[in-house]
């Protein structure tokens, strides 16, 4: 029997993999995060799964190999947290390249809607009785421009989302697909014409810090920004700034830039040392999730699938589909 690490597990991660879980393939559930300090819970393991923020850097996958463990299956689609050039000819990198676009797709809509019409506001209010309608006015979304920096699958998932609305889609992506259902512009013109910018793009060198003083300064006046993709896309300081000045009318995040040490876990009884989102969440405009749009039954029931086939089929010795490359 083969000996799985499950690192940065909760309540629904053990649920989703407990009923896909094969007979020869023993699961050993870690609530820890994977990173240089605990990655010594895989020893005597033959692979390990690592959520998005695990830290498999080169002391990680040193570590890894000396152990014996071949594999580093993701169950996200994400691998920016991986070291992938290191880890190349000493672990297997596999990950999930799709499980459910419509999961963050449809939360990215939320995000945009509760914006909107205030709603997060609104449900305060009305808790504490006051039915005043002052300050929660919105606007139509119908017939709206939205830009999609990003058109994957979810993306694309996005876009007939919006289509719904009955707004005007646009887009940017150095890889353009046929199957986009909006029309495809250059970033400048996508920043200076939306009313709703939303990125669904993976992170890499080339788009780190894709929103930043420079792209805020092009933005449409008023414009919102969703981002449900990688924290390290917008540099936040420059968000805060936008927000400040007014050129950035609204802020939905799901992610984070410093979010690592702090999302999926409960600090409701202490006090958050990081200014920068402390100063984000006491924003009125600004709507903060930790990293829960991929939340959805559907979604983990897809990831838990993939992620055990990965394991399997590397197991087994048969070609690793999902293996990250480059």
């Amino acid at each position: 029997m083969k000996t799985v690490a499950f690192f940065d597990t909760k309540s629904y991660d053990k649920e989703s993999f407990l009923k896909l879980q094969d007979e020869n393939i023993n699961i050993r559930f870690f609530e820890n995060k994977l990173n240089a300090d605990t990655v010594s819970m895989a020893a005597c393991c033959d692979a390990v799964c690592a959520f998005v923020n695990d830290s498999i850097d080169k002391k990680v996958i040193d570590e890894l190999e000396r152990f014996g463990v071949g594999l580093v299956a993701m169950r996200c689609a994400g691998y920016n947290n991986v070291d992938i050039k290191y880890a190349r000819g000493r672990v297997k990198i596999a990950r999930v390249p799709a499980y459910s676009p419509y999961a963050i797709a449809e939360h990215a809509m939320g995000m945009i809607l509760m914006l909107n019409r205030k709603l997060h506001r609104a449900y305060i209010r009305t808790r504490d009785h006051n039915f005043s309608l002052e300050g929660l006015t919105g606007f139509d979304l119908n017939g709206k421009k939205v830009g999609i920096i990003g058109t994957g699958k979810i993306g694309m998932a996005f876009a007939k989302v919006c289509e719904g609305f009955g707004m005007d889609i646009i887009g940017y992506d150095p890889y353009p697909s046929k199957d986009f259902i909006g029309k495809y512009v250059d970033l400048d013109e996508l920043l200076s014409n939306s009313d709703i910018i939303s990125l669904h793009c993976p992170l890499t060198k080339e788009n780190r810090y894709i929103i930043n003083t420079d792209t805020i300064s092009k933005i449409k006046k008023g414009a919102f920004i969703i981002n449900t993709s990688r924290g390290h896309l917008i540099d936040t300081e420059a968000l805060i700034n936008g927000l400040k000045s007014g050129n950035i009318g609204a802020a939905g995040l799901d992610v984070y830039e410093e979010e690592t040490a702090l999302f999926f876990e409960d600090y409701s009884d202490e006090i958050i040392h990081d200014d920068t989102l402390s100063t984000l969440i006491s924003m009125p405009n600004v709507i903060v999730t930790s990293h829960q749009a991929f939340l959805t039954k559907e979604a983990l029931n897809g990831i838990a699938k993939t992620t055990m086939q990965n394991l399997k089929d590397y197991f087994d010795g048969e070609k690793l589909e999902n293996e990250v490359i480059i």
